[in-house]
């Protein structure tokens, strides 16, 4: 069937489109409520926003990932995963009330933090049951669609909840009490979604008989992850794979702590280029627009060379980008090395996680990438302790720069030189990336 009619039959399904606005709405509210964390912490004029503060910051957004997102699946195989949407939202409802109101009081430390760790760690959850719930609501042969619809569309709404964000920002203001207003304003559509999610009924989504006789525990989680990184040890393609992508990860994540103080404290209004959180939208904006061209240019590029390889030009042009763009410390060279940045870090990725779907036996196959994605946001929140320690507050200082280009060149030399040991693998990309 050809792709825009499996479109069309998925969204005729009225239980598909009930998940989906699910889904639409408790993104959205993400975005609006991120944003809001994001700018109290970062860009509030009533705070200084140091290097400990930005690191506190990331770990909030990543930790939950890294630690709750391997487990979730464990508890959504033995509760209702209708009444985990419905919960999860209102339950966000209250702890985003709370935030507004510390926001509001001026209040930071341990225990604003551990708030907002709770109220992200709980969209963990609501994630991993949207997802599990889907093959409930779509046939089988149709899932590879409502996926790449549902997860697209979902990270298309909170960016616009995040645009939203700056909209109510304008109107509220850039104080304690402006952030406390946007934070606020994110119980709407989480109300919203946990309405939605009513409709279905208790069971619907399950689990049902066949996942509840599958369902693991803790132990066999982690029993899991250990077999999967033995499992990658014996894969040295995967495991070189896995080892350069948390190198990037890590450079890349000390690159963003950098980036996030200059334009809090060190960048000023130039032109059209901007400082505060304007100007890191711009920043934003051209990472994701390098990587949306890294998704266009990667396949055939990696067919024709090899993945090695463009994996070890992806680092090395990472590499001099660093030296090139961001040593200058000026928006003007920042903003299009964020460009050259999104296109090395998705064009890297993209041959990574088709190196590790294609070297690693089937049967491992989900508790390797659970590993990856834990490495990936572990290294990031490494990255973040890190850059606390050794960046200044103003995030401008050449040898971190310097140690990053490096490490950048470094991980391109050590895996071109791995690939060669191993005799490389002359295939391109396959056809499923």
């Amino acid at each position: 069937m050809p792709h825009a009619a499996v479109l069309r039959a998925v969204l005729h399904a009225r239980q598909f489109r009930r998940l989906f606005g699910t889904r639409l709405a408790s993104q959205c509210a993400d975005g609006v409520f991120q944003a809001s964390l994001a700018g109290a912490v970062l860009f509030n004029p009533e705070r200084q926003a140091d290097p400990a503060q930005v690191a506190a910051g990331l770990t909030v957004l990543l930790l939950p990932y890294s630690l709750v997102g391997p487990f979730a699946g464990v508890l959504l195989d033995r509760w209702s995963r209708q009444r985990v949407l419905v919960n999860a939202n209102l339950i966000r409802c209250g702890l985003v009330a709370l935030v507004a109101v510390e926001i509001a009081a001026g209040l930071g430390g341990l225990a604003f933090y551990v708030t907002a760790l709770v109220t992200i760690s709980v969209n963990r959850f609501f994630l991993s049951a949207l997802s599990a719930a889907l093959p409930h609501v779509v046939r089988t042969a149709h899932l590879v669609t409502a996926n790449s619809l549902s997860t697209t569309s979902g990270s298309v709404a909170a960016t616009v909840g995040g645009g939203l964000a700056l909209l109510l920002r304008a109107f509220a203001g850039s104080d304690n009490h402006g952030y406390a207003v946007v934070a606020a304003c994110s119980a709407v559509p989480y109300a919203v979604s946990a309405l939605t999610a009513t409709g279905f009924h208790r069971e619907q989504l399950g689990p049902d008989e066949v996942e509840r006789s599958r369902r693991e525990r803790p132990a066999d989680v982690l029993r899991g992850l250990v077999r999967g990184a033995r499992h990658v040890a014996e894969r040295r393609p995967a495991g070189y794979a896995l080892a350069v992508m948390g190198a990037h990860r890590f450079c890349y994540g000390v690159w963003t702590m950098a980036t996030l103080l200059l334009y809090r404290n060190h960048f000023h209004d130039q032109g059209v280029f901007r400082a505060g959180i304007s100007g890191l939208g711009q920043v934003l904006a051209l990472t994701a627009a390098g990587a949306l061209v890294a998704a266009v240019v990667t396949p055939p590029v990696a067919r024709q060379i090899g993945k090695p390889a463009w994996i070890t030009g992806m680092l090395a042009l990472a590499c001099v980008t660093q030296v090139a763009l961001g040593l200058p410390f000026v928006m003007q060279t920042l903003v299009p090395g964020a460009f050259l940045l999104g296109l090395a870090a998705q064009g890297a990725k993209i041959c990574v996680d088709t190196t590790v779907q294609e070297t690693v036996d089937d049967e491992f196959r989900g508790r390797v990438f659970s590993l990856y994605d834990t490495l990936f946001n572990i290294m990031y929140v490494a990255a973040a302790v890190v850059g606390a320690m050794v960046l200044p507050a103003s995030g401008r200082s050449y040898p971190v720069l310097v140690a990053v280009a490096l490490g950048y060149g470094l991980s391109a030399v050590c895996y071109a030189s791995a690939v060669r040991r191993w005799g490389g693998q002359p295939a391109g990309l396959s056809n499923e990336a």
